[in-house]
């Protein structure tokens, strides 16, 4: 008899809390789970054509730039050419990623950077494309690496290339910051290459200040295409074509 109403006593109070709580991660939906990030895939070619666009938009102002100077000194600009192209860059980078805004080949290919690093503590997300922008801090070292860092090397070439440090008959302290020189630039070449095959693989990063930044192209709108068409690209490049092979021929 007192077994027997042992084994039928209520069960306590607060056992449903207890219950509630085990259960609730299996009841939580997955956009509140930890596992909130949504893979995305960005197209390499994309990225590739952006930067390609980028380049073509520098050469252009560089040509304009140097029309503004024709009627100077030939040759006169050609000594100043790091410092040239230093400029326009900064201008772009000022005019772009400073202000929050796609660079002029990014624009073209719906995309712009990203802070790859704050993923991990954003919230709910619905494309995988959410996430901020760069950091100042981020922006102030892309301008660095890209625009001090590039002249700082063609500058230091041109120095070392004038001065002949390479040759054998140079003192030994000129030789060995020249040879100091070769390597480093095979380092950067060969860390190039292995950051190359990694982005054909992931589809992030395409160069090194990109994947030391934590800086990751996205799409700007996830229902926007790129600008520029493979289509008329390609009739472009025809076309560029016929012309090289008429004038070689015409010459």
């Amino acid at each position: 008899m007192s077994s027997s109403n042992l084994s039928q006593q209520p069960p306590p109070e607060d056992e449903w809390i207890r219950t509630y709580l085990k259960l609730l991660p299996e009841w939580q939906p997955p956009a509140l789970s930890h596992q909130s990030m949504i893979p995305i895939s960005i197209s390499r070619v994309n990225q590739f054509d952006a930067a390609r666009l980028d380049i073509e938009m520098s050469a252009m102002l560089k040509e304009q730039l140097v029309k503004v100077f024709s009627l100077m000194k030939p040759g006169m600009l050609f000594q100043y050419e790091p410092e040239l192209d230093a400029f326009l860059e900064f201008l772009i980078w000022r005019f772009s990623i400073w202000v929050d805004k796609p660079t002029p080949g990014n624009a073209l290919m719906n995309l712009r950077y990203r802070d790859e690093r704050a993923m991990d503590s954003i919230g709910k997300v619905r494309t995988g494309l959410e996430g901020p922008g760069l950091t100042i801090a981020q922006k102030i070292w892309y301008c660095i690496a890209t625009v001090g860092g590039q002249y700082t090397w063609a500058r230091l070439q041109s120095f070392s290339a004038f001065r002949r440090w390479g040759d054998s008959e140079q003192r030994p302290l000129a030789r060995r910051a020249w040879i100091l020189i070769q390597r480093i630039e095979g380092l950067y070449k060969a860390a190039s290459f292995g950051n190359l095959l990694i982005f054909l693989y992931t589809g992030r990063f395409r160069n090194l200040i990109e994947r030391v930044l934590q800086a990751r192209l996205v799409y700007g709108s996830p229902n926007m295409n790129r600008a520029v068409s493979f289509e008329y690209m390609n009739r472009q490049l025809v076309w560029n074509e016929f012309s090289v092979t008429y004038f070689s021929c015409q010459i």
